[in-house]
């Protein structure tokens, strides 16, 4: 587990599992205890243990996407807490096959719940006196967004610490995946903290300078 903290109130918590070493996140409110929990992958009984240890009261499932990795531990999460599940609309087909593409991958997951609520871009997620902006961030899948707010990003896998997330599965689109970058993750401050699907995590001015994609190595088209 690695925790930290935003410029302000709010906290990060990253657990992480799985074959594909995914990051569950358990995001806080410090000053009310009101929390969300992003991405529940295989690591999804560690970080709701770590949420009933610290107290934080989990207020919703937010997935800035619906690749099967991401998604694997809604079923435990719901067995103990009745909580809304919010996912962009355009990735709701994604959603529905995910069990398909579990075993696609060689996994078999639990039947998923019917989602419940749409996330949309310029919109907050909520959570105590805590709120994080949602961003339409699609080109590895057609509905991702990117949840940002108080000096932190959580940006799924779009961008991960000198790379970024992978396009050659259904719906995604390398040149939609580099304009999302531009739009959405280089126009935050240098400082912000990115909290990433996969790895460690990494900043905004480190990607920067330093990520081959953005700076045009790898064909990112130069977008620093």
């Amino acid at each position: 587990m690695a925790e930290a903290r935003g410029a302000g109130e709010v906290t990060v918590r990253s657990f992480t599992g799985g074959v594909f070493a995914q990051n569950t996140y358990l995001v806080a409110c410090a000053r009310t205890g009101a929390g969300i929990l992003v991405d529940p992958g295989a690591a999804a009984g560690d970080a709701l243990g770590a949420a009933r240890a610290a107290g934080v009261t989990i207020e919703k499932i937010v997935l800035t996407h619906a690749h099967v990795d991401h998604v694997e531990g809604i079923p435990l999460v719901r067995r103990e807490l009745d909580v809304p599940i919010l996912l962009h609309p355009a990735d709701q087909p994604v959603y529905a096959i995910a069990p398909m593409q579990a075993q696609m991958f060689g996994m078999r997951i639990e039947k998923l719940p019917p989602v419940d609520g749409e996330l949309a871009a310029g919109e907050a997620v909520r959570f105590g006196e805590c709120a994080l902006e949602v961003r339409f961030a699609p080109g590895h899948a057609p509905g991702h967004v990117i949840l940002v707010g108080d000096g932190v990003a959580l940006v799924g896998d779009v961008i991960f610490a000198n790379s970024i997330g992978r396009t050659d599965l259904p719906g995604g689109d390398f040149a939609t995946l580099m304009r999302s970058i531009r739009s959405e993750v280089l126009t935050l401050p240098d400082e912000t903290t990115l909290h990433t699907g996969h790895g460690p995590d990494t900043t905004v001015g480190h990607e920067r300078v330093s990520n081959p994609f953005v700076t045009g190595v790898y064909g990112g088209g130069g977008l620093a």
